[in-house]
């Protein structure tokens, strides 16, 4: 009984404390030829109040299942492009250095 008590205090404790909560999923570092590799960061997305679902399963599933998409089809807003549109977020067009890191 004691034993049940103490590990539910230590999750009421945690959950209260956001200990062992995680807020968004790192960094992802995508490769891109001729212009330096694009980060993307979960922290800096979910800091500004995203939730999860609002990409996921919309836009993205996992980097792995995620579909090569080119800046032209970001412009034209697909990927990136659905809220980096220059309105909702920074332009894919102008925004080059916020994502591209050489």
């Amino acid at each position: 009984m004691m034993k049940k008590f103490l590990a539910g205090l230590g999750i009421v404790v945690m959950a209260a404390t956001g200990v062992g909560a995680r807020v968004g999923g790192g960094d992802i570092t995508y490769e891109v030829q001729g212009a330096g590799k694009a980060i993307f960061s979960h922290d800096s997305h979910v800091s500004k109040g995203l939730k999860c679902t609002d990409c996921h399963d919309a836009l993205y599933v996992t980097k792995e299942k995620h579909k090569h998409v080119s800046m032209a089809e970001m412009q034209k807003g697909k990927s990136c492009g659905a809220c980096h549109n220059g309105k909702k977020a920074f332009d894919v067009k102008a925004g080059c250095n916020n994502c591209h890191k050489q």
